[in-house]
């Protein structure tokens, strides 16, 4: 086996827009989105950090880094997953988020799993 392959995670984003949280009078458009992390390695792991990169529909970038995810830098043994719901707020009613979470193997490895692009949109918006 690879170490490609011993250190492996699936990413998989869910994104959905939140008018209750929203005012786009304001420019402001909420969105939650769903995370689940896979470990399809054979070690367990432990996400240590979070990069966001969250573009709006006019250029607009912003990056957030920080330690685990919702408070938490869990732990995801071989097979099991690790879900939470955070949100983000944008000044278009349409923009996009990609990123990366640094994760340790429990033999010490540290590895990037790369979170591919999803859309945040409000569904009344035509694009």
């Amino acid at each position: 086996m690879t170490d490609r392959g011993r250190y492996a995670v699936d990413v998989k984003v869910d994104a959905v827009y939140l008018p209750t949280q929203s005012n786009p009078t304001e420019r402001r458009y909420a969105f939650a989105y769903t995370v689940i992390i896979r470990n399809t390695g054979v070690v367990d792991v432990t996400l240590l950090s979070r990069h966001w990169v969250i573009t709006d529909a006019e250029g607009r970038v912003r990056e957030v880094r920080g330690e685990g995810v919702i408070g938490q830098q869990p732990l995801i043994a071989p097979g099991e997953s690790f879900k939470y719901t955070s949100g983000t707020v944008i000044e278009t009613p349409v923009g996009t988020m990609h990123g990366s979470y640094r994760l340790q193997a429990s033999d010490g490895v540290e590895f990037d799993a790369a979170i591919d692009a999803f859309r945040l949109a409000d569904p009344r918006t035509v694009h």
